[in-house]
């Protein structure tokens, strides 16, 4: 397809405003696929071109939070491959997702992602009360097994991994919430990144769009670095989630 300079303008705003939930509250992916498919995009083609468009943007998490990796070596080389080879899993399943399929999914999958938004905090709430009660040491296979769920659902879809990632980590070991958190931000990361490689060979990518977008989440991220003190989270997530609902309302309408 070849995007209007109106629909160039629409996408990049998306962007914008992906990359601005994302650094303060999360839930960018429920603010940008939308858009795209809003503009005409096919939802696969959508998914995939907002995958490549918005993982740069998560690389600053992961460099925010570098300090926190300290002690956690073994695990990022346990964590980080795993994310990787189930983001492409993931890929992998979507591509063989008929595009009638997918289509109907949609709605299910944003319902999905903006319920784990709501339960944020509270998800943070109990990781918090419950830091320190494991009793024993985390098998590799314990840990590998629910990352790898999480990262292929990532390179599904991706709306609400990081949720995912934080709960289950928070289940399986005895950390603190900010070195969970940083552990996610790799996990999710490479789930992305890997998912974002393989769908370049994909012909699915609708390389402009995700140019712009890219380029509008850079923008959307910088600015909301520089908000985070000023706006709410639990505001902006309100926001999303609202917007997310009726979105998934106008798609199950449509069919």
């Amino acid at each position: 397809m070849t995007p209007t300079a109106l629909q160039f303008v629409l996408v990049g705003l998306a962007g914008m405003a992906a990359g601005l939930v994302n650094a303060i509250a999360g839930g960018g992916t429920l603010m940008s696929f939308p858009a795209l498919t809003a503009i005409g995009m096919p939802a696969i083609a959508a998914n995939v071109t907002n995958t490549v468009a918005l993982w740069p943007g998560m690389v600053g998490g992961v460099l925010g939070q570098r300090r926190d990796f300290d002690g956690q070596r073994s695990r990022l080389w346990l964590t980080v491959p795993i994310g990787a080879i189930g983001g492409v899993a993931g890929g992998i399943l979507l591509l063989h997702t008929g595009e009638r399929a997918f289509r109907t999914l949609v709605p299910y999958l944003i319902l999905m992602a903006a319920a784990l938004l709501a339960a944020q905090d509270r998800l943070r709430a109990w990781l918090i009360g419950h830091a320190g009660h494991h009793e024993s040491p985390v098998s590799p296979l314990r840990l590998a097994v629910p990352v790898a769920g999480g990262a292929v659902y990532g390179g599904y879809f991706g709306a609400g991994l990081g949720v995912i990632l934080l709960a289950v980590l928070g289940l399986v070991l005895d950390e603190t919430l900010t070195r969970l958190n940083a552990l996610k931000q790799a996990i999710a990361l490479s789930a992305n990144l890997a998912a974002a490689i393989f769908f370049v060979s994909s012909g699915q990518v609708v390389w402009p769009v995700a140019i712009v977008m890219g380029v509008g989440a850079i923008v959307g991220g910088t600015l909301g670095g520089r908000l985070a003190g000023r706006i709410a989270p639990k505001t902006l997530r309100a926001i999303v989630i609202t917007v997310a609902v009726i979105v998934a309302a106008v798609y199950l309408i449509k069919g």
